[in-house]
């Protein structure tokens, strides 16, 4: 689904912490601020205004 050395690089916009692959919910979620970024047609979309907040 993504490249794993592009996964290694990115990180969270709001905090500059690490981001996972959640090959479930089809994005990079940021467990620090509870956010989903969705990856669309194999880019990942990081901008926190297109990121889901996931339930705490």
């Amino acid at each position: 689904m993504i490249n794993k050395d592009l996964l290694e690089i990115l990180a969270c916009p709001e905090c500059k912490g690490p981001v996972k692959l959640d090959e479930e919910k089809k994005g990079l979620v940021c467990e620090k601020c509870s956010l989903l970024y969705p990856i669309q047609d194999g880019i990942p979309v990081m901008l926190v205004e297109k990121a889901q907040k996931l339930g705490v």
